[in-house]
């Protein structure tokens, strides 16, 4: 019998909860024990550093101190989102392989690259749940990445809160 090689399973995580939400629905329900060589792979996409034009609406110059201040301010995000990420995998499978990334850019363009390039098994994805309006002007990330990927795509919705969610624990 052929050896059954491990599956890559990119999970995008953000700032927000659905993502961790979606991250640790993914390991408590779909994460499979019988397969130890399976891979998550942990992805945050920080968003694309601004290029600042000269002066900001005061006429201010913008300084190298505030740039790099912002640039900072950005990488501790990052860590801090992908170290919470690592935690729930910890906590929930201690004996699964997780990598992480952190890229920059346009989350619906580094997501699908990022799942092409390594060509994953399955991309996980929580979802922000937001009415037509919002999601007709911000676009829907998801919605971006489950049309133009090639891998399957699981969205996971984290449940509202409002009592009424005591069937699925």
């Amino acid at each position: 019998m052929a050896e059954e090689r491990g599956r890559t399973i990119l999970v995008a995580v953000d700032e927000g909860d659905e993502s961790a939400y979606a991250l640790s629905w993914y390991l408590k329900n779909f994460l499979c024990d019988r397969n130890p060589k399976d891979t998550i792979v942990l992805l945050y996409a920080k968003p694309a550093r601004v290029v600042y034009t000269a002066m900001d609406a005061t006429g201010y110059l913008f300084s190298p101190d505030i740039i790099a201040t912002v640039e900072r301010y950005g990488n501790e995000v990052a860590h801090s989102v992908i170290d919470k990420a690592k935690e729930v995998c910890k906590e929930l499978n201690d004996q699964i392989k997780v990598e992480t990334m952190v890229e920059q850019g346009d989350p619906r363009d580094v997501i699908c690259e990022v799942a092409d390039k390594l060509n994953v098994d399955c991309l996980v994805m929580g979802s922000h749940g937001y009415g037509v309006i919002k999601r007709a002007f911000l676009g829907s990330v998801s919605n971006h990445c489950a049309q133009n990927v090639k891998c399957p795509v699981l969205l996971v919705k984290k449940p509202k809160s409002n009592g009424a969610n005591h069937r699925h624990q």
